[in-house]
């Protein structure tokens, strides 16, 4: 059957259509009086836990809001005792041992029932000493294990030149943001004050002061093995280095991180790295009310969520990119979206070379950030999802924004002329330095940012909806990577948003968008894989252990979010009017619930794979209402493809 020719009957169904009317309010009343959107962003334990530490590094302990944090942690303890790194997932010794030491912070009394059943687990699975190298940091920094327990990083790397191969413009932003200021603190081993004495040695199997096996990272490569000898010299070269290098790496870290610092945003405007910056301060002296000291601080406190009868940090917060989906899926419903396009327009940064232009120095600036402001840092991803926007709104003035998005992310395509060429990665091109993932350091797996299916595929959309043809090379470039990135199952790999599924959704629409024929058979199979993978409900969901063996696209209960994906993904590929589709509609119609909301306690996005995971609270409320109103859209106007690439 080819589903380009397909015409379907006009059908107002009234169910249809209250379902969009209730969403559409619900989404409205988040609206701030300005027409942005800022949803919760919630990670694990992690985030808290380190926060409530952090108060006891300073000794500016608020006991009310940590009483307040205690109430969350202990609510998401798992049923294995420990903390996982999403709900209703496996045990994670890191998030665990963090999460144990701030509620023994905080005054839980370690002979309590959820702290004997916590440390149980722990001790079960090996102990503290099996914790992660950003874990040791932080334990270190609390005297809880020696400096020896953590991978050697000295501070002397500010001076490494850009041929070396370790340079920071190597590694992704997120990286190089959260290391700069750790490096100065692995230097000066400052003591947190720490003024309750809390200490966890209970958690240990092995004695704390002997803790010095900290490999734990992909180390049984040729790279892991020659990373390790490194290592073992840097250990007995770096207490010989001159203290004025020392001195002047300090200066080097103090001015990238001041550079950067984005006002109450913070640096990166990320939570590890505002905090490391905030202690950085700290131990380099800087009284509490310098300047720099004093704005770090404040926007650690920034990310703060604080309710009656919990509280919990967040690890960023998503403004652009709430604000550019919700307005999709205002549009798609046929709501006006001038209120939110003319918050979003002033974002765009057109006048900071952030540190992707060691690359592409001759390339002008004129992306958006995901924060408030993040100048240094916009990324590709929400560029494309905002220009979208912009160009969906038509409205004359958007014209000049739109027109220098275009210029930016073709200029930031990928052309390593290697597996990875014509994609993109998410804030910088070519960082592919893959070797750099086997330093004991980089034992999280995260270290880089290389293109990706999901964000190449939505850079794809928004060229192709703005007027790009499809034999110009650029696309030509950004279409072959795309093929060559589907999985053998007619799947693609989502980096950003859990995972198959969103993958699968993010290129459809991109194919869809250039026009590609729905009988293209990397169309056809990606459609049949989204259909053997829909529940029996109606439904989608996929676990975050996809990220690791689990199978692709499939997860023990449906979620909206995951549903709308597919549905989208479904009617991208030219299959409106296949029963799938009309199941997945049904089942997001019969799961809202009176206020026009979801219910979604599953994460469907992503940090890190394996690594970090989120949940965005934004995501079960605009999906779903652009997938359900697509669907009226679509079924009224009798078309088998949208003309909008998202």
């Amino acid at each position: 059957m080819d589903l380009d020719t397909i015409t379907a009957p006009v059908v107002e169904d009234p169910a249809l259509l209250d379902a969009i009317s209730r969403a559409t309010d619900a989404l409205m009343r988040h609206q701030k009086p300005d027409g942005h959107f800022v949803f919760e962003l919630e990670a694990d334990a992690t985030i808290p836990a380190e926060y409530v530490l952090l108060e006891h590094f300073l000794d500016r302990i608020d006991a009310d809001l940590q009483a307040r944090i205690g109430v969350y942690l202990r609510a998401i303890q798992g049923q294995h005792g420990g903390w996982p790194l999403f709900h209703d997932g496996a045990f994670n010794v890191s998030a665990s041992v963090k999460a144990y030491f701030a509620l023994k912070a905080i005054g839980d009394d370690p002979d309590a029932a959820h702290m004997r059943r916590a440390r149980d687990a722990i001790l079960a699975a090996g102990g503290a000493e099996r914790t992660n190298v950003f874990t040791r940091a932080q334990l270190a920094l609390f005297q809880a294990v020696p400096w020896r327990a953590v991978p050697v990083m000295p501070l002397e790397i500010m001076h490494l030149p850009l041929w070396f191969p370790f340079h920071l413009s190597k590694v992704s932003y997120w990286s190089r943001t959260v290391m700069v200021p750790l490096l100065v603190l692995m230097a000066l081993r400052p003591k947190a004050r720490n003024p309750r004495g809390i200490g966890i040695p209970e958690l240990f199997r092995t004695p704390p002061d002997q803790v010095t096996d900290w490999i734990r990272g992909p180390y049984r490569s040729a790279w892991g093995r020659f990373f390790k000898g490194v290592d073992v010299a840097l250990r007995v070269a770096e207490p010989l280095l001159p203290k004025a290098s020392r001195r002047s790496a300090i200066d080097k870290a103090v001015a990238f991180v001041t550079e950067r610092l984005n006002g109450e945003d913070g640096l990166g405007a990320i939570y590890p790295a505002i905090a490391n910056s905030v202690m950085m301060f700290d131990a380099l002296g800087y009284p509490a009310d310098h300047p720099n000291a004093a704005i770090a601080w404040q926007s650690v406190r920034r990310l703060l969520v604080t309710e009656p009868d919990r509280a919990y940090c967040q690890p960023c917060l998503s403004p652009v990119w709430d604000t550019s989906l919700a307005g999709h899926a205002l549009a798609e419903a046929g709501v006006a979206t001038e209120a939110a396009c003319d918050w979003l327009r002033p974002l765009q940064i057109t006048d900071v070379v952030g540190d992707w232009a060691v690359r592409r120095p001759d390339l002008r600036p004129g992306g958006w950030a995901f924060q408030y402001n993040n100048p240094h840092y916009p990324d590709v991803d929400d560029t494309a999802v905002v220009g979208l926007l912009l160009h969906r709104n038509g409205h004359p003035a958007h014209i000049g924004a739109i027109e220098r998005a275009r210029e930016w992310i073709i200029g930031m395509q990928s052309s390593d002329r290697g597996p990875m060429d014509g994609g993109w990665g998410a804030f910088e091109p070519e960082n592919t330095h893959y070797y750099l993932n086997h330093i004991p350091f980089a034992d999280h797996g995260a270290l880089l940012d290389p293109p990706t299916a999901d964000v190449s595929a939505r850079c794809v959309s928004f060229l192709a909806q703005i007027g790009m043809a499809d034999d110009d090379p650029v696309m030509q470039r950004a279409v072959s990577y795309l093929r060559r990135e589907q999985e053998a199952d007619g799947s693609w790999f989502g980096r950003w948003g859990t995972n198959y599924i969103y993958g699968t959704w993010s290129v459809l629409c991109a194919l869809n968008a250039v026009g590609l024929a729905h009988s293209d058979p990397a169309i056809t199979r990606a459609l049949e894989w989204l259909v053997s993978v829909q529940r029996d409900d109606g439904g989608w969901g996929e676990d975050e252990d996809s990220y690791g063996d689990a199978p692709h696209g499939r997860y023990k209960t449906s979620t909206p979010s995951q549903t709308a994906w597919a549905v989208l993904g479904l009617m991208a590929a030219g299959a409106t009017d296949h029963p799938a589709t009309a199941r997945g509609i049904a089942y997001l119609a019969d799961a809202q619930k009176a206020d026009g909301e979801w219910t979604e306690a599953a994460y469907t996005a992503v940090g890190f794979p394996r690594v970090f995971y989120l949940r965005y609270h934004g995501y079960k409320m605009y999906f779903p209402l652009l997938a359900l109103a697509r669907y009226r859209n679509l079924r009224r106007g009798n078309a088998s493809r949208t003309e909008f690439g998202i």
